[in-house]
């Protein structure tokens, strides 16, 4: 072969080499415009009792049986504690109602024969709320359910309102005893999908869907 053809036949190849870089690169690229941002990610409490765990504001009704005179309607105080007849300041924040209604009847023990209590949660306090604020069709408070998720949460406040800023949400969680935010893009869950940002939710969360800017 000449060395003319040589040439020739070199620069045909680095062209082709060329070529076949730059569709690679935007190939590259274009996936990157298109795929969602990073995956949601949101420190998670260590334990999570699979039974209701009862929080400050909780409204509790309390059946004390054969004892229609105890038995009565009561909240949580802010202080964690309630105060029912024959029962001053017993603390029920942290307990599940059949603890505290053992401890209830531990006292009641000293003034009837065998008492038996029930509780009952007839309305859930912010502790054990989910609050959805911002840009949202109905901002709300939620009762917490074991495995509720993001895309449950937009779902029950009526989805997202015309001018939120979807991919600027957050989820403000109280952990280990401080207060995280943590980003979650709604756009990229609700309008494209990425199930990365449908993450549990917890009790406490505070969902914030801020308004656009534009």
């Amino acid at each position: 072969m000449r060395l003319e053809e040589k040439i020739s036949v070199g620069n045909v190849c680095m062209n082709v080499i060329r070529a076949a870089t730059i569709v690679a690169v935007l190939s590259l690229l274009a996936g990157c415009a298109t795929s969602g941002g990073a995956a949601a990610v949101c420190p998670e409490p260590e334990s999570q009792s699979p039974d209701y765990v009862i929080g400050a504001g909780d409204q509790l009704q309390v059946f004390v049986w054969r004892n229609p005179e105890l038995s009565t309607s009561v909240p949580v105080r802010p202080d964690g504690q309630i105060s029912i007849p024959l029962v001053e300041d017993m603390i029920a924040v942290g307990k599940t109602p059949t603890q505290l209604a053992r401890d209830i009847e531990s006292v009641l023990g000293e003034y009837l024969r065998s008492p038996k209590v029930n509780i009952v949660v007839a309305s859930q306090g912010t502790s054990n709320q989910i609050q959805v604020v911002g840009q949202v069709v109905t901002p709300a408070s939620l009762p917490y359910r074991k495995d509720i998720r993001v895309m449950d949460v937009v779902i029950a406040v009526g989805g997202l309102a015309q001018f939120a800023a979807g991919n600027r949400g957050k989820i403000v969680r109280q952990y280990e005893q401080r207060t995280v935010e943590c980003q979650v893009r709604l756009d990229d869950l609700v309008k494209d999908g990425d199930m990365s940002q449908n993450i549990l939710m917890y009790p406490g969360d505070v969902l914030i869907v801020p308004e656009s800017r534009f």
